[in-house]
């Protein structure tokens, strides 16, 4: 019966996994076929960039092509429907809203960046508060208003009929050409700025100035060779005159690309920064500026080389998108730039912010997105972005667990708001609500730091359990490793099991003055793994919580402040010691810092080798203060002893001899030998010893 039941089963479940069988079967099949097309479509486009075809220095050539853009610009004006009555009717209608719009764009083109330069100069007269942002904000004013006057004049150029279905279509791309051509401007305003403040690239003003001036050739180059292709497309079809035509455009791209890499190549880093060798480090930004540079020059001498010879399309394939390329991180610059002054605007530290972290990762972020772009400038499909897109999308697997980016950007989301939540209920409490409980700074501190790190491990498990990401697989490796890294770091996992105990239990809070281990300071921060400690010479001294815990600790502040200090005071023997102890007792009676209750207390402790030694015992209000009490006393012990006659002694030692006559015998025996000694001659010296 069991054996026929499985039977049954496994039937059933083979008839139920048919369809999923035949979908995969079907998937792998489609997904094969994709794949050989993706092949047959690299290698035509491999073939067409290998192609050699017609060289625009063939005299031949020269004559066709140039009727051929002829008739190109003939067609512009070429209309299909001769004028009417009622054409000139609906002119007629249209005439006012042709002005209107006519006028915009020449108002808009001529006087729109002149409206917003003196915004900007304004601005900066008044000093206002996030310059560069209002810099930016301004700048794309410049391009913005002028944009709206192109549309607006082609706009009213085509509601005036006279162009025909050809010309409309040319018509058709002057907001995509005038979106280029400022675009490209916007960028190289931006890098190449005339104000040293606002420059992407700090080099001298004659090279930016011939930067922005090269920018605007290629900008140009550009559009007339847009403009040409569409001509051309309108009369011909034959590469050999699109050729023709084309190159002396292609000439002025890359001369003037030539020029910009020149420019890139010299860059240098403004504040190189040294190494201990004394020897200036180049910056990776210089590296790729300068690389970049490099790269513009090889492709403004290969690209028309190649064009040259006849590989147009091998030309065509390096020139423009290089210069697309350049434009793009110019952008991405730009927009680091203005994320960098909006954090600096936040957080208040100005120019400094665009050092900062989040800036930087703010560009890492731009050059992910703006990746896709330089991939589709650089050939590549839309279709073979959205494959990869498709498995990065789908993750990778880490045993039977799969995690994509949904899952990873899901994880940091919610592990981002739960640590947020955390700081701020952190800085409530630390601020707003805490300070008005009568609980000390120790046990304030305490639920702070351990808010924090309960607040960090739900939002961790919350973020896990939110992606749906099952770590269950993973137990028994996690367990296999826990084991290892515990003997590998149990000194590790005792200091933090100690500072869990010293938050819970707090023997010592940030503030107090201890002495551990032959260190005395202030404790200022208790962390989980360590406790710093500010000596009284501003020296940081880090101790393991562990000594803390298992070791002798001595609290002078720990629960008040109130402490004891002891001076001591040493007096001439024969002098009053009644007097002496109603003086000192006086003298520490006098200080505002000593407690009268419990009274300070004078006692004679010792009859010393030279003097009655004398302590003045005082409870002090702040035991903080003890040094400072200290020296207070002894000046005023200084002072009344002198004005009271009391000697304050110093050692004195008196010397005896055992034997006097022995020694006298032996000074005198030396003097006598001495005397003996001065009255002998002198040997004579050999002529060799004076030389």
């Amino acid at each position: 019966d069991v054996a026929s039941k499985r039977a049954e089963l496994t039937a059933e479940l083979n008839t139920l996994l048919a369809p999923v069988q035949t979908a995969e079967a079907a998937f792998l099949e489609a997904n094969g076929l994709i794949e050989q097309i993706d092949a047959i479509l690299r290698e035509r486009q491999a073939a067409r960039l290998l192609q050699l075809g017609p060289s625009p220095f063939n005299p031949m050539l020269w004559d066709d092509a140039l009727i051929h853009l002829e008739r190109g610009l003939q067609l512009i004006w070429q209309t299909e429907t001769p004028a009417t009555d009622r054409a000139a009717d609906d002119l007629r209608q249209k005439l006012p809203l042709i002005f209107f719009a006519a006028l915009l764009g020449l108002v808009l083109i001529l006087r729109g960046h002149v409206w917003a330069t003196m915004i900007v100069g304004r601005l900066r007269r008044k000093g206002a508060r996030g310059l560069g942002i209002w810099r930016f904000v301004v700048s794309l004013l410049r391009i913005l208003l002028p944009y709206i006057g192109i549309v607006a004049l082609a706009l009213a150029a085509d509601m005036t009929g006279y162009f025909g279905p050809r010309g409309s279509d040319l018509l058709a791309l002057i907001p995509t050409v005038g979106a280029l051509m400022l675009g490209f401007r916007w960028v190289s305003e931006r890098v190449f700025s005339r104000d040293d403040d606002e420059a992407l690239l700090l080099v001298d003003q004659g090279s930016r100035q011939r930067g922005r001036f090269y920018v605007g050739a290629i900008t140009a180059a550009i559009v007339i060779d847009v403009v040409l292709r569409t001509v051309m497309e309108f009369a011909t079809s034959d590469e050999g005159a699109l050729a023709v035509v084309t190159y002396p455009v292609t000439l002025i791209i890359a001369f003037s690309l030539f020029q910009i890499g020149r420019i890139l190549r010299h860059y240098a880093d403004p504040a190189p920064v040294d190494t201990p060798d004394d020897t200036p480090r180049v910056s990776t930004f210089s590296r790729v500026v300068n690389g970049l540079g490099l790269g513009a020059v090889v492709v403004a001498i290969a690209a028309p080389v190649l064009k040259a010879i006849g590989y147009f399309n091998a030309g065509e394939a390096i020139l423009q998108p290089y210069v697309l390329t350049l434009v793009l991180l110019g952008l991405v610059m730009a927009l680091q730039r203005f994320s960098a002054d909006v954090y600096g605007a936040l957080t208040g530290q100005g120019a400094e912010a665009r050092d900062a972290l989040m800036p930087v990762l703010f560009g890492m972020l731009l050059l992910m997105l703006v990746a896709p772009l330089l991939a589709l400038a650089w050939g590549a499909r839309v279709s073979d972005l959205a494959e990869l897109w498709g498995q990065f999308s789908r993750g990778f697997a880490i045993g039977e667990t799969r995690i994509s980016p949904t899952d990873f950007l899901t994880f940091a989301v919610i592990f981002a708001l739960g640590y947020i939540l955390t700081r701020v209920i952190q800085s409530a409490l630390r601020s707003n609500v805490l300070p008005k409980t009568k609980m000390d700074i120790g046990g304030q501190n305490a639920i702070v730091s351990g808010l924090g790190y309960f607040g960090i491990f739900l939002a961790a498990v919350l973020a896990i359990t939110g992606a749906g990401i099952d770590l269950s697989s993973l137990a028994i490796v996690a367990g296999a490793l826990s084991v290892g890294i515990g003997f590998g770091l149990q000194n590790i996992v005792s200091n933090f099991v100690s500072g869990i105990i010293l938050l819970i239990e707090r023997p010592i809070s940030e503030g107090d003055w201890i002495e551990v281990g032959g260190q005395m300071g202030y404790v200022r921060d208790i962390s989980v793994r360590s406790t710093r400690i500010e000596t009284f010479d501003r020296t940081d001294v880090i101790v393991p919580n562990a000594d803390l815990v298992s070791g002798t600790v001595t609290n002078f502040t720990r629960g008040n402040t109130v402490g004891r200090v002891i001076v001591p005071v040493g007096v001439a023997y024969g002098t009053d010691t009644r007097k002496v102890d109603r003086i000192l007792r006086e003298i520490a009676e006098a200080h505002p810092m000593v407690l009268m209750n419990p009274p300070p207390t004078v006692l004679l402790v010792n009859f010393g080798a030279d003097s009655l030694e004398f302590e003045i015992r005082a409870i002090l209000r702040d035991v903080n203060w003890t040094m400072p009490v200290k020296n207070d006393l002894n000046h005023s012990i200084a002072e009344r002893f002198v004005a009271e006659g009391i000697e304050i002694p110093f050692a004195q030692r008196d010397l005896w001899l055992r034997n006097p006559e022995v020694l006298q015998d032996a000074l005198r025996a030396r003097q006598v030998s001495g005397e003996a000694a001065a009255d002998a001659p002198s040997a004579p010296i050999a002529d060799d010893d004076k030389a």
